[in-house]
């Protein structure tokens, strides 16, 4: 068990969280949320020790071992991957160094005999023999190939050594395990193997993640930071935000009886937790929906953002067609003899196991850059517009916001009231719209990016993954938005979420050619027929 005590953390006058009082219980695994500049990071980091509280204490059963998702990307770079995993059992790991150096002392004493005594012992109890296969099964499970396990992390990609971390992070069953984003940098497939895992895992996990899909699958609890408390809810991402949304409806409704809300919120939980049972995700740990107290139930301060895509004119017949499109980097063929007809209102998720195939992809029908070989026409009432993965080019200027945003509208559009009335949808109000572009936040960028997609009125959307950056708020209102869009949109994205509920298609590219369903994402990762085309495809 973990518990925390009359925690309170403060810089300066500003107060994140004041005199908490939490336990995270053994078998459960909880979602810390919380808007962004909350303080999620930082009470994941209270909790493992890296930093101090203002006051207030933690507190971990004696004996038991905590592990943390590390964040050093370069910690490690001297060491191979395989011992980087073992050494996130600190204690196996010290035995066994402590082993090899004095097997390896030349002048072998008796005191050194007994002590190797000791350490085997130890060791065997610790199932130190199966270690390194352990860590190898780990590392594989996370989709590293075997000949990457004996490499110096300096060697290996940037979203490799992420999940040699994790591995590192889950090795050894640790009594109380910590994740910070976990899922960064994860393919979907890795992602899935990850929720089997946690799903699997008795003992207890406390993470923080913008992955709705991965929240709603592994969590048990939700911790949420809000009005400088935190508090612990019963049930997934999706039952905190369904029930935080009908709690916030009915504190509008001043004059709806309270034996009224409380019959609503009743039905809500019954609801609600009828549809979980019946998830293929279902665990025996779900049945904890059955315990929630009405009372419990409280709206949230969050702010969702305005995010409305409106065409300025609709989509005729024609929409895109691509014909033995080609495309390659660095010589290296990312797709060829690629060919597609988009109909309209098709909403078309690409995916891939190269990201850069898509982004090379998007960025030929953006204009951005000329295909190897092929064409594409859009129709002649298509307006399109591209998010892309990488904004930095339009933040290079010293403009303000207002100033920055107006370079995108039409001539009739550029006042500056409408201008503010587009970034206050994104959330930037006030003295906000006078912020200078260069010193944005990713999350920052990403808004303005958006804010510059809505101007636009186009009826064909790009986006190259549009959650990158994104608070869970802003994640959501962007999915929401996508929903209800009449227009055409092609996307990819690493959120499953997103993808499940906007795609109406699914469109897998490869060097040696492509797969193209008509069905939604759940649909195409359970259709036996598609695994059979997507081993042909990458054989």
């Amino acid at each position: 068990m973990l518990a925390v005590n009359n925690l309170s953390l403060q810089f300066g006058k500003r107060v994140l969280f004041d005199e908490v009082n939490l336990k995270f219980v053994n078998g459960n695994c909880y979602g810390v949320i919380g808007a962004n500049g909350a303080g999620k990071s930082t009470f994941l980091k209270i909790l493992s020790g890296e930093i101090d509280p203002t006051r207030g204490q933690v507190i971990m059963e004696p004996g038991k071992r905590m592990a943390v998702l590390k964040q050093n990307h370069y910690e490690y770079d001297e060491v191979t991957a395989i011992d980087t995993v073992m050494m996130g059992h600190q204690k196996l790991w010290s035995i066994m160094k402590e082993k090899d150096e004095i097997y390896a002392r030349p002048d072998f004493s008796e005191a050194d005999g007994l002590r190797a005594s000791e350490l085997e012992h130890e060791f065997s109890e610790l199932n130190g023999w199966n270690a390194q296969s352990d860590a190898a099964a780990l590392l594989s499970g996370l989709g590293i190939h075997e000949d990457d396990h004996f490499k110096l992390l300096k060697e290996l990609s940037g979203n490799i050594k992420v999940r040699v971390l994790l591995a590192q992070a889950i090795y050894g069953n640790p009594d109380i395990l910590i994740l910070d984003e976990p899922t960064n940098d994860l393919d979907l497939k890795t992602v899935g193997w990850l929720e089997d895992f946690l799903l699997e895992f008795k003992n207890t996990v406390i993470v923080v993640s913008h992955d709705r899909h991965f929240l709603d699958t592994v969590c048990t609890h939700i911790v949420d930071i809000d009005f400088s408390a935190i508090k612990l809810y019963t049930g997934n991402y999706t039952f905190w935000y369904q029930s935080s949304q009908l709690a916030l409806q009915q504190r509008s409704a001043a004059n709806k009886k309270a034996e009224d809300k409380r019959k609503e919120l009743m039905e809500f939980i019954l609801r609600f937790s009828a549809n979980v049972s019946k998830s293929k995700q279902a665990t025996s740990r779900r049945k904890l929906l059955d315990k929630i107290n009405v009372d419990d139930i409280q709206p949230s301060s969050r702010r969702y953002p305005a995010i409305i895509f409106q065409q300025n004119r609709p989509a005729g017949d024609q929409v895109l067609h691509i014909e033995n499109l080609s495309g390659s980097l660095g010589g290296n063929t990312l797709f060829k003899n690629f060919d597609l007809f988009v109909n309209k209102g098709d909403k078309i998720a690409f995916l891939s196991k190269d990201s850069l195939a898509v982004t090379t992809l998007f960025r030929i029908l953006a204009g951005e850059v000329k295909p190897d070989s092929g064409t594409f026409t859009y129709g002649q009432t298509i307006t399109p517009a591209f998010l892309p993965v990488n904004n930095e080019a339009y933040f290079q200027s010293n403009d303000n916001l207002v100033d920055w945003l107006r370079q995108f509208a039409s001539e009739e559009n550029k006042d500056e009231v409408y201008m503010r009335g587009f970034l206050g949808k994104m959330l930037f109000s006030g003295e906000e719209v006078f912020k200078r572009c260069n010193v944005l936040s990713g999350g920052e960028k990403m808004r303005c990016m958006i804010s510059r997609m809505m101007l636009a009125g186009a009826n064909l959307l790009i986006l190259d993954e549009p959650t990158n950056h994104l608070d869970l708020e802003s994640i959501t209102a962007f999915n929401n938005a996508l929903k209800d869009f009449p227009g055409t949109v092609l996307f990819t994205s690493h959120d499953h979420e997103f993808t499940q509920t906007v795609a109406n298609r699914i469109i897998e590219i490869s060097p040696n050619g492509y797969i193209d369903k008509l069905m939604t994402y759940d649909e195409y990762i359970e259709s036996d027929r598609v695994a059979e085309q997507k081993e042909a495809l990458y054989a």
